[in-house]
């Protein structure tokens, strides 16, 4: 089994055959990713990723298991592309209530991904006499919010953990040999993992930065890089345009965003795909936001947000692409059960598993939302487990970078993000 893409509810916004010539016309970009010979040549390591990560599965589960017999929790310390991969696996995969799955027992905590007072001194407080082990991820080690949360977490760990076992605590996956990091790790013995050069941030969730977080989560990460190797198979290695589906994806968004349609809103009705969203958020936007154009991608949870967003998306402004991650089969089964006074009037539901509930509300939304003038693309996803979900990510990152090539713009660079930091730095005193 393996996800695909249903563009059904787009055709009267944009013709089929009109997708049919866009993705035909794609391929060239697809033949210049492969022969690295379009822009950003240089960062394009992560297209053969899911054969090449199978050599270092070994060493991350090991590793992975030395950290989760040594300390109830780990604390992934990154920000952008050094967490969003790996929390949105773990978020996916992890039950709401983590400490019911005997399983499950170690605990991953995030850090580093904000420059909150209160969120860290909770976060310490909450970590107070508890052995824990960090991952710090960061190619140069400056980055200023994961640089400033290892400080505090390190200082922190040192009062817990006796001196000459500090290092055996400390993972860093950083640089091969250049940067802060990797001086420090050298140094104290840090054991590491290499962020590959060729390999940009937001396309790192199949290496270590994303892998072995997943890992010492207690989830298969064998079963994820092989779902990235089908994906890749399906796209990657795919030059029939009509059956590779980041080829029509792509193509299908790019000519909505021709026709008016600005926003691009990924929704889901599973909240532990939540994540996902956030993951797709900086991947599109990151990548596409360039020269004055993109489509800006948004995110809701359903059914939850057409109880706020929902009055705009069905009477608002015609800008919005819908794109539904529709899951097939839930994990678990819970039905709906009857009562005598039926005072909620629900009895007519009595019997009624609640996926078949949300299957309808998923139906009755993109029926209303199409009505409506928002055009909306579904993509099926057999089930959340690690072989779909590593398929579904490789297929979002071969997506955006033939999106980006459609697009005009180079998505493997980000020189936006820059900006911020220099007004920061200024504000701050920094030197220099």
């Amino acid at each position: 089994m393996q996800i695909d893409i249903d563009l059904t509810n787009c055709y009267s916004f944009t013709g089929k055959y009109e997708i049919a010539e866009e993705a035909e016309k794609s391929l060239l970009h697809l033949e210049a990713l492969v022969k690295r010979t379009g822009p950003g040549s240089n960062f394009l390591g992560w297209l053969d990723l899911p054969e090449e990560s199978s050599r270092q599965i070994h060493r991350i589960n090991k590793t992975a298991e030395e950290l989760r017999s040594q300390a109830p929790a780990s604390v992934i310390i990154g920000i952008g592309g050094s967490y969003l991969g790996a929390r949105a696996v773990i978020e996916s995969l992890k039950p709401p209530f983590q400490l019911a799955d005997n399983k499950l027992q170690h605990q991953v905590l995030f850090a580093g991904h904000n420059i909150s007072e209160d969120f860290h001194s909770s976060l310490l407080a909450y970590l107070d006499g508890k052995p824990f082990n960090i991952i710090v991820i960061s190619k140069s080690g400056t980055t200023t919010e994961p640089a400033i949360a290892f400080r505090l977490l390190k200082k922190h760990l040192e009062d817990i953990v006796p001196a000459g076992r500090l290092n055996k605590h400390i993972i860093a996956i950083t640089d091969s040999d250049k940067g802060a990091l990797r001086i420090l790790a050298n140094r104290e013995g840090y054991k590491s993992f290499i962020i590959p050069d060729d390999v940009g941030g937001r396309y790192s969730v199949l290496t270590p930065v994303g892998l072995f977080p997943i890992a010492v989560a207690g989830f298969n990460i064998s079963e994820f890089v092989e779902g990235a190797v089908q994906m890749a198979s399906s796209t990657r290695d795919n030059n029939m345009a009509k059956s590779n589906p980041a080829i029509l994806y792509a193509s299908a968004r790019n000519l909505l965003y021709k026709k008016g349609k600005l926003i691009e809103i990924l929704v889901n009705y599973e909240p532990s795909l939540h994540f996902i969203a956030e993951w797709w958020k900086q991947l599109f936007g990151e990548s596409e936001g360039k020269e004055g154009k993109g489509i800006f991608p948004a995110a809701a949870d359903l059914t939850t947000d057409l109880h706020s967003l929902g009055q705009y998306m069905q009477d608002g402004e015609r800008i919005l692409i819908e794109t539904v991650l529709s899951v097939n089969s839930p994990k678990t089964a819970l039905t709906i059960p009857a009562d005598q006074e039926n005072l909620d009037k629900l009895n007519y539901l009595a019997g009624k598993r609640l996926s078949e509930v949300n299957a309808k509300a998923e139906e009755g939304t993109t029926m209303a939302h199409t009505g409506g003038g928002i055009p909306v693309i579904r993509i099926n996803i057999p089930g959340i487990e690690e072989r779909f979900l590593g398929q579904l990510l490789y297929f979002f990152e071969i997506s955006c970078a033939i999106s980006g090539y459609l697009l005009g713009v180079n998505p493997f660079d980000q020189p936006g993000v820059e900006a911020y930091k220099k007004n920061m730095f200024k504000l701050l005193g920094k030197p220099g």
